[in-house]
């Protein structure tokens, strides 16, 4: 993977705010051609810099209860559960933590009911969880799945 450069973090932070830009309109603005906006593109794609996905509204969508699940695992069972996780539906995110829990999920959900079910059904059959500990987010401040600044560029581009 080549190291980004400063035309790679500008033409990531016009994405960040626009993502339909056209890559004509991306060069105009960067004073560089629509090859070259096309080709870092497609270099920062193959090399898993970013991609393009839609993200919708939870509730918009019908998804009215969004959970995050901390949950203990069985020493030595840890990739199997996350394994198993990965292939619920409801699930979002996955990931191993330090501390009280060994792993952590974002779950949407239609209901309280549909969480209720999610945990005494397919929870209770994934084996290696020991526990799960429920929070249901009661009202969210951000949420975002763009992580780029140029602030500090120096220090991101390795």
């Amino acid at each position: 993977m080549r190291k980004l450069d400063l035309l790679d973090f500008q033409i990531l932070q016009i994405l960040r705010e626009d993502a339909r830009k056209s890559y004509t309109e991306i060069g105009h603005l960067l004073g560089v051609s629509e090859g070259t906006v096309r080709s870092r593109i497609n270099r920062m794609i193959e090399d898993k810099i970013f991609h393009f996905i839609v993200h919708t509204d939870p509730i918009k969508v019908g998804l009215n209860v969004q959970a995050i699940i901390g949950m203990s695992t069985r020493l030595g069972y840890q990739e199997k559960v996350a394994e198993e996780l990965g292939k619920l539906r409801a699930v979002r995110f996955i990931g191993a933590f330090s501390g009280r829990n060994d792993l952590i999920i974002q779950a949407y959900f239609r209901s309280n009911e549909d969480l209720v079910t999610f945990v005494n059904k397919d929870l209770a059959n994934v084996e290696g969880i020991v526990s799960a500990e429920v929070s249901i987010e009661l009202k969210q401040y951000k949420d975002s799945f763009s992580y780029v600044t140029l602030d500090g560029l120096e220090d991101n581009a390795g």
